[in-house]
């Protein structure tokens, strides 16, 4: 039986890149390349697989949000956060899988192609696979080369490079954040703070709704806080665990068990098993 609850760990706990120097790989040059073929043949190995978890939780969260009648014109836009080369806005609104990335872009046969061949193979096969319930999706991240790849083939609506950690958005992303109801984000809570989010829901002119893969390294308590001081309830659903990917090496594997372990979970089965484990959290507007 599945236990749904309002979350909220006990103890301090730190959120962001806390810990990260520690022990957990960074993959930051996959995302500076002008489109995502380094991307998957790196993480191919490590079997990464949390879109492919988040692809039917993303898809069930849209609609239910573009079905709210929130009294603002036009559907509601998700604006994906670490967005990087559109991964969950490729899965969210193309009848395609994860596997089918894996395979299109990590083949022999794509890795001679320009980049500007592959784009153009890409716009007409994105286009092809289109979901006739495919909805606006915006995408943030810093990696301007990822973003700038997902825009040019038509998996973003729009695309933006502000670094909310570091200042407020820009007039570009303020402008559209009139428009988002749905917040996802999938690993990148190892990276971004409460501060991002705050920056994202102080712009909202709609009823946001957050979607969130976290792994379980990472204290999401802060920004929880975060989404309360909004008005967003966040429920956990405390006994699914989502697979994320394989650990590097041995290292990686020991700075996992200690996180773990230091925000009260147990790595038997899951990270001492080998891989990293996330935990999926849903934010609503609570209920007076």
């Amino acid at each position: 039986m599945s236990r749904e609850e309002e979350y909220g760990m006990s103890g301090s706990g730190t959120g962001g890149s806390a810990g990260v120097a520690g022990g957990k790989a960074r993959f930051d040059d996959i995302y500076d390349r002008p489109d995502p073929r380094t991307y998957f043949r790196r993480l191919a190995p490590l079997e990464y697989e949390i879109p492919h978890h988040a692809q039917p939780v993303f898809r069930r969260a849209a609609a239910e949000r573009a079905a709210l009648d929130d009294g603002h014109p036009g559907r509601p836009a998700v604006l994906d956060v670490c967005c990087s080369y559109g991964i969950n806005a490729a899965l969210l609104n193309h009848d395609i899988t994860l596997a089918d990335l894996y395979e299109r872009y990590a083949s022999p046969a794509r890795q001679e192609l320009s980049t500007a061949r592959l784009a153009e193979q890409d716009r007409e096969f994105y286009a092809e696979r289109r979901r006739p319930d495919a909805v606006p999706v915006f995408g943030l991240d810093v990696a301007a080369p990822a973003v700038r790849y997902a825009l040019e083939v038509g998996l973003l609506d729009a695309a933006f490079t502000d670094d909310l950690e570091q200042g407020p958005p820009g007039p570009a992303l303020r402008h559209a954040l009139a428009d988002v109801g749905l917040v996802t984000l999938t690993g990148g809570g190892s990276y971004v703070t409460a501060r991002t989010f705050t920056a994202l829901l102080d712009g909202a002119r709609r009823p946001v709704w957050v979607s969130a893969f976290v792994l379980r390294t990472v204290s999401y308590q802060p920004i929880v806080d975060a989404l309360a001081a909004h008005g967003l309830r966040t429920t956990l659903d405390a006994s699914r665990t989502y697979p994320q990917r394989r650990f590097t090496d041995e290292r990686e594997r020991e700075y996992a068990i200690t996180a773990v372990r230091a925000l009260g979970h147990d790595p038997a089965g899951r990270e001492e098993s080998g891989r990293f484990y996330s935990l999926h959290y849903e934010s609503r507007p609570g209920t007076p």
